[in-house]
Protein backbone atom coordinates (compact mmCIF):
# COMPACT_ATOMS: atom_id res chain seq x y z
CA UNK A 1 0.00 0.00 0.00
CA UNK A 2 1.25 3.47 -0.88
CA UNK A 3 2.41 5.30 2.25
CA UNK A 4 0.41 8.42 1.33
CA UNK A 5 -2.79 6.37 1.04
CA UNK A 6 -2.03 4.74 4.38
CA UNK A 7 -1.45 8.18 5.95
CA UNK A 8 -4.68 9.55 4.54
CA UNK A 9 -6.71 6.55 5.76
CA UNK A 10 -5.15 6.79 9.22
CA UNK A 11 -5.77 10.53 9.31
CA UNK A 12 -9.41 10.20 8.30
CA UNK A 13 -10.09 7.50 10.88
CA UNK A 14 -8.46 9.35 13.75
CA UNK A 15 -10.01 12.66 12.71
CA UNK A 16 -13.56 11.33 12.71
CA UNK A 17 -13.15 9.28 15.88
CA UNK A 18 -14.55 11.99 18.16
CA UNK A 19 -17.53 12.89 15.97
CA UNK A 20 -19.85 10.29 17.59
CA UNK A 21 -18.95 11.73 21.01
CA UNK A 22 -19.62 15.28 19.79
CA UNK A 23 -23.00 14.26 18.36
CA UNK A 24 -23.93 12.51 21.61
CA UNK A 25 -22.98 15.55 23.68
CA UNK A 26 -24.96 17.90 21.43
CA UNK A 27 -28.04 15.67 21.50
CA UNK A 28 -27.99 14.99 25.24
CA UNK A 29 -26.45 18.30 26.40
CA UNK A 30 -24.54 16.27 28.96
CA UNK A 31 -20.77 16.41 29.42
CA UNK A 32 -20.53 14.79 32.85
CA UNK A 33 -18.39 11.92 31.50
CA UNK A 34 -16.00 14.11 29.49
CA UNK A 35 -12.58 14.89 30.94
CA UNK A 36 -11.53 18.53 30.50
CA UNK A 37 -7.87 17.60 30.99
CA UNK A 38 -8.13 14.93 28.28
CA UNK A 39 -9.64 17.45 25.85
CA UNK A 40 -6.97 20.05 26.55
CA UNK A 41 -4.13 17.54 26.18
CA UNK A 42 -5.65 16.12 22.99
CA UNK A 43 -6.16 19.55 21.41
CA UNK A 44 -2.57 20.49 22.34
CA UNK A 45 -1.17 17.31 20.84
CA UNK A 46 -3.23 17.62 17.65
CA UNK A 47 -2.16 21.25 17.29
CA UNK A 48 1.47 20.19 17.55
CA UNK A 49 0.82 17.58 14.80
CA UNK A 50 -0.53 20.37 12.58
CA UNK A 51 2.59 22.43 13.25
CA UNK A 52 4.76 19.38 12.51
CA UNK A 53 2.84 18.83 9.27
CA UNK A 54 3.60 22.40 8.20
CA UNK A 55 7.27 21.95 9.07
CA UNK A 56 7.44 18.76 7.00
CA UNK A 57 5.10 20.10 4.27
CA UNK A 58 2.86 17.03 4.66
CA UNK A 59 -0.68 17.86 3.61
CA UNK A 60 -2.29 14.64 5.00
CA UNK A 61 -0.88 15.41 8.46
CA UNK A 62 -1.97 19.03 8.30
CA UNK A 63 -5.50 18.43 7.04
CA UNK A 64 -6.42 15.44 9.19
CA UNK A 65 -5.10 16.93 12.39
CA UNK A 66 -6.53 20.39 11.70
CA UNK A 67 -9.95 18.79 11.22
CA UNK A 68 -9.49 16.86 14.47
CA UNK A 69 -8.57 20.12 16.25
CA UNK A 70 -11.81 21.70 15.02
CA UNK A 71 -13.89 18.71 16.16
CA UNK A 72 -12.27 18.66 19.58
CA UNK A 73 -12.51 22.43 20.04
CA UNK A 74 -16.22 22.04 19.25
CA UNK A 75 -16.40 19.41 21.97
CA UNK A 76 -14.55 21.75 24.33
CA UNK A 77 -17.05 24.53 23.61
CA UNK A 78 -19.90 22.10 24.33
CA UNK A 79 -18.13 21.14 27.55
CA UNK A 80 -17.94 24.76 28.64
CA UNK A 81 -21.57 25.45 27.67
CA UNK A 82 -23.16 22.30 29.12
CA UNK A 83 -20.99 21.69 32.20
CA UNK A 84 -23.03 21.84 35.39
CA UNK A 85 -21.39 23.95 38.06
Amino acid sequence: MNENVLGIIAGVLTSISMIPQLIKVIKEKNVDDISLVMLLVLISGLSLWVWYGFMKDELPIIVSNAFAVVVNISLLVCYLVYKKS
